[in-house]
């Protein structure tokens, strides 16, 4: 947890609580008591690993301020302007495509499976976002689609975010640092929200988004969804070939799909990565650490907190991943509970830090849009190899580090070699070999001994789904193998969200997925408070954030595309 007082908890979640009783919402006090408490009340949070957690980085404001006291972004090591010419995402910008376009991520659709995704300035341009179902306990009431969180709304400014600018060849070295642009500033963005209020969600809904996502590669307008950024993990132990939500993630990517996953925070002597990063096909992502210094992503180390995996399985590259500025999230739990670490000398509020393996994998989410608008016929495998294969060497074992730091511009060139006339017919492409999971093994054991628990009190343990349907191994992997796990809003059979893209006569800027609300009395929106949090988590170490604000949730703000209704009979 976070340090500090219980005392200072308590006050600091009494001065939310009344921003969130006005959307209906109720945060027990004792989801901020210590976690030496007996007994977790129904519907509180216990972030029971997160001892090791940092929150706000005052030394990377510090050095990051001008002689006015402002934020440059030219001076700071985690501004997105340094991250992208430390990895070459800039230098890609500079280069076309074979249809003549910048390679910023044009064509690309990048699926966030996340807190959802706010509309901010940045990711409100028409055709910027769209909204897949919520799956979310929160799609029960009034805060569908809404980053409650804030997580993924940091991360969909690292994928592709984009503020106005001219994106050009002649452009592109002259734009100022202070311009806010993702990894892949020109590619789309599905947000599909997994988690609530306070980060919660339970691995069935994670697996049954993975199926969307699957079975829906092809969007409402035509463009084609071709990454999955999954900055999520759980402490499951058992095999990778048995654990479904495993499985899910190695069927996304064995049907196009490049899955980038979060290694995990659990430090460098963690001997394991969090699942789905355990399993070999997807491409897990650990987090490197400039220390601050401008030059420091030169010669990176590996981030304290990522997590070190074993011989069998480590995660194969690394990414920034420290002290990362992006998109602010203003009025979320992560906005409201942490506001020690605005970016000091932000003159817009538009910005915070968060550190973590989440932060990696965004980076490298959209390293992957970029390879792909160049070359759209890559497969996972070659685009994995093609990142993987130019990474930058780091002095640590591949333990920590797998094959170095993200170098995109040297991973552009080495399949712009490799699709040349000289060597295309000549080299074989990479292809993954290992052994396959099919996901028979136990869903509560994918769970990694982290339970939603009901506001009754009531852990959600077993066999069972979110909903509290039986969980069949056999006839889920048999449908989402091949496809059929989802029929309009119906999952494995039992309705979880509406049946098809919302109709809007509105002229509004994002699509919507419909929704409708579920059957089981456990999660309506009457008696939801929230969940219990424990070690399976969205993988974020390192949070700095800003204050509250009640104008968040403003009917203004919220002026996208409605979802169509429809009933959970």
């Amino acid at each position: 947890m976070a340090t500090g007082t219980t005392s200072a908890g308590l006050r600091a979640a009494c001065a939310g609580v009344a921003g969130l009783a006005s959307l209906g919402l109720s945060l027990a006090a004792s989801t901020f008591v210590s976690p030496s408490s007996l007994q977790a009340a129904p519907g509180t949070v216990r972030h029971a690993s997160f001892n090791d957690a940092r929150w706000g980085d005052a030394l990377a404001d510090t050095l990051a301020l001008d002689l006015l006291g402002h934020n440059d972004a030219a001076a700071d090591a985690g501004s997105l302007y340094t991250v992208e010419r430390a990895i070459g995402a800039r230098s890609v910008w500079q280069q076309r495509d074979s249809a003549s376009r910048q390679i910023t991520g044009k064509g690309v659709t990048v699926a966030l499976l996340d807190s959802g995704t706010a509309p901010v300035s940045g990711l409100d341009a028409p055709g910027k976002l769209a909204f897949g179902p919520d799956l979310s306990i929160e799609a029960n009431g009034v805060l569908t689609d809404r980053d409650t969180f804030g997580h993924g709304t940091h991360l969909a400014g690292i994928i592709a975010g984009r503020d106005a600018a001219t994106l050009t060849d002649k452009t592109i070295a002259g734009l100022s640092p202070a311009v806010q642009l993702g990894v892949a500033p020109d590619a789309g963005l599905l947000s599909l929200k997994l988690a609530t209020t306070d980060g919660s969600t339970d691995v069935s809904q994670v697996i049954a988004a993975l199926n969307w996502v699957t079975e829906h590669q092809t969007s409402y307008d035509g463009s084609r969804v071709r990454v999955v950024n999954l900055s999520f993990g759980t402490d499951s132990v058992q095999s990778y070939q048995l654990d479904p939500l495993a499985a899910a993630a190695e069927n996304a990517w064995r049907h196009g799909l490049v899955v980038v996953v979060s290694g995990g925070n659990e430090g460098l002597s963690a001997g394991r990565l969090t699942d789905p990063a355990i399993d070999p096909y997807v491409l897990a992502v650990g987090a490197s650490d400039a220390k601050n210094s401008l030059t420091g992503w030169a010669v990176p180390n590996v981030a304290p907190f990522s997590s070190g995996g074993s011989w069998q399985r480590h995660v194969d590259l690394l990414a920034p991943g420290a002290s990362i500025v992006s998109l602010r999230d203003p009025g979320s739990f992560i906005d409201t509970y942490h506001p020690e670490g605005r970016v000091a000398g932000d003159t817009t509020g538009r910005l915070f830090r968060g550190s973590g393996t989440s932060q990696a994998a965004a980076v490298v989410s959209g390293a992957a849009a970029l390879l792909l608008q160049a070359y759209p016929n890559l497969t996972p495998d070659q685009v994995k190899a093609a990142l993987v294969g130019t990474a930058t060497p780091v002095l640590a074992s591949p333990l920590y580090a797998g094959a170095g730091q993200l170098n995109v511009a040297a991973a552009l060139a080495s399949v712009r070699l490799s699709q040349s006339k000289l060597l295309g017919g000549l080299l074989k492409p990479p292809a993954q070999s290992f052994p396959v999971s099919t996901g028979q093994g136990s869903l509560d054991a994918a769970r990694g001994g982290d339970s939603l628990v009901d506001a009754d009190g009531v852990a959600l343990t077993g066999e069972i789904d979110v909903q509290g349907n039986p969980w069949n191994a056999a006839a889920w992997w048999a449908a989402s193998s091949q496809l059929r796990s989802w029929n309009g809003g119906d999952w494995m059979g039992a309705t979880w969200t509406g049946p098809g893209w919302a109709s809007s006569t509105d002229d509004l800027d994002s699509a919507r997925w419909s929704d409708a609300d579920w059957a089981s009395a456990r999660w309506s929106s009457a008696r939801w408070s929230s969940a219990r949090w424990s070690s399976a988590r969205w993988s974020d170490a390192d949070w700095a954030s800003a204050r509250w604000s009640s104008a968040r949730w403003s009917s203004a703000r919220w002026s996208s595309a409605r979802w169509s209704d429809a009933s959970w009979d």
